[in-house]
């Protein structure tokens, strides 16, 4: 099964999601999204698949969504795809990627749903 994970390594969560799926028998593609971000399409792809919105995949927590100015609720989802592709911290994670859909895994028991 091909899998694939945008992975943070300083992230718990994304760390106890990529160890599910190991432990599924499955070695995933590891991608590390802040060297490698996806594209503006790949990652509004992403989201939609995963059934979100872009509000939702956006990591507000992080002290850059707010001194961008991001935290607006007037900011249009295009303003925050630019941030999230200009910044990739600002792209919740973990997201996973599998034959059976896309999950932002938060929390992480979520990829059981896709493995």
């Amino acid at each position: 099964m091909a899998i694939t994970i945008f992975h943070n390594t300083r992230c718990g969560t994304s760390r106890t999601t990529l160890e599910t799926i190991r432990a599924a028998g499955v070695e995933p593609r590891v991608v590390d999204y802040l060297a490698q971000p996806p594209s503006r399409d790949e990652l509004r792809d992403l989201i939609a698949r995963a059934g979100l919105s872009v509000r939702d995949a956006v990591r507000s927590k992080e002290a850059l969504f707010a001194a961008l100015g991001l935290d607006d609720p007037a900011t249009t989802d295009d303003a925050l795809l630019d941030a999230m592709v200009a910044h990739p911290i600002l792209i919740n994670r973990p997201f996973v990627v599998t034959p059976k859909g896309v999950r932002l895994c938060r929390p992480a028991e979520l990829v059981r749903e896709i493995l």
